[in-house]
């Protein structure tokens, strides 16, 4: 026999086994052929590897679109993933911000209190984009990766197994109804050793079905401890963030009430030191924690005739020749001009005199 002639015969029995399985695949689903059923346990492994594989799918792409919601960039890394090639280092949402925030305070100028305040901003939303891009690092590597292995990996042996399950239960059952149809005793003999064969493939192929599908267990096991460092990281990007935001706050915690509010929100004062007053105010606590304000000092000073000191808290740069400029921790002498607008006071330092704002200043026993 030559190899055309194998070759031949081969395609020959494969078209004949295939066509074997078409028809009781067919009859079976018309109800006029007997289906051999899987116990018990191994349709209840098989239904847990479909389960596992399905959530394991979502969650994986969930997480890609919290990690990085920009589908194009997605998309470009998936790409770049497949070619093997590591994927072009690109700013991030914060990076960006930060940067236009930055840019922003150093044209208003870096001595103006929203100047200044935009840059201590801008870096600090540069910091989050670097914890951003660590998270993402490390969950693709610990988190991402071992679920997309199990997906592309794992589960696909296991699914391959499973078609030749079937293939082999196809390949019983129509071996079960060609005995039943044997008439001749030869024929019979025939269909009764391959339905023995049949069988014997089937029960093995069972077998190694359901120990690639009892592994199902350590896979959850595993993805369990993946899951653990998520967490972890997100925690530990989280705190960092916190901590980020808390610093700002505490450099920010003094800015002006009109800094801190919109046009329809109570004000916000800082607290005051023990040993001085805030213009402006007086330390009322409230219930959420905030320092509310009162004017009565402010009305004191205005009433009187006498003149006070008073710490700068903020550069300030003078709008017109009737103000005078401020920088940040001098200390002046302030008192009232009749007439004057209430968010002013009268400035002099040495021969320089000027209107100044009160939100500026911090009253000095």
């Amino acid at each position: 026999m030559n190899i055309m002639d194998f070759n031949v015969k081969k395609l020959a029995a494969d078209a004949g086994t295939f066509l074997s399985r078409a028809v009781q695949f067919t009859e079976e689903k018309l109800g006029q052929a007997e289906k051999t059923e899987l116990d018990a346990h191994l349709e209840n492994l098989l239904s847990k590897a479909e389960c596992t594989k399905i959530w394991t799918e979502k969650i994986l792409k969930q997480t890609e679109v919290l990690l990085q919601p920009n589908p194009n960039a997605r998309i470009e890394e998936f790409v770049y993933e497949k070619l093997d090639r590591k994927a072009p280092s690109r700013i991030n949402n914060p990076e960006l911000l930060g940067q236009y925030m930055i840019d922003a305070g150093t044209e208003f100028g870096p001595g103006t209190a929203y100047g200044n305040a935009l840059i201590k901003c801008g870096e600090t939303q540069k910091r989050i984009g670097t914890a951003d891009r660590e998270l993402i690092q490390t969950s693709a590597l610990n988190f991402l990766t071992p679920l997309r292995n199990f997906i592309e990996g794992d589960y696909k042996t296991i699914a391959k197994e499973r078609k030749l399950l079937q293939n082999k239960r196809l390949d019983l059952d129509a071996a079960k109804t060609r005995l039943k149809k044997a008439k001749a005793a030869e024929t019979r003999a025939s269909s009764e050793q391959e339905l023995r064969i049949t069988q014997s493939e089937f029960d093995r192929q069972a077998e190694i079905t359901r120990l690639l599908l009892e592994g199902i267990s350590s896979t959850h096991a595993h993805h369990l401890r993946c899951l653990n460092d998520f967490v972890e990281a997100q925690m530990t990007y989280y705190a960092q963030c916190y901590q980020y935001m808390l610093d700002l706050q505490k450099q920010l915690g003094s800015f002006p009430s009109n800094y801190h509010c919109n046009n329809n929100q109570t004000p916000v004062a800082p607290v005051p030191s023990a040993s001085s007053n805030v213009i402006g105010s007086s330390a009322l606590t409230s219930t959420s924690g905030l320092v509310m304000t009162s004017p009565s000092n402010l009305i004191d000073l205005k009433e009187g005739s006498g003149s006070r000191k008073a710490r700068v808290l903020y550069d300030y740069d003078a709008a017109n020749s009737s103000e005078l400029s401020l920088l940040a921790d001098e200390v002046i002498t302030v008192f009232s001009v009749a007439g004057m607008d209430s968010d002013w006071l009268m400035g002099e330092r040495g021969n320089q005199k000027g209107r100044v704002p009160i939100t500026y200043l911090e009253l000095l026993n």
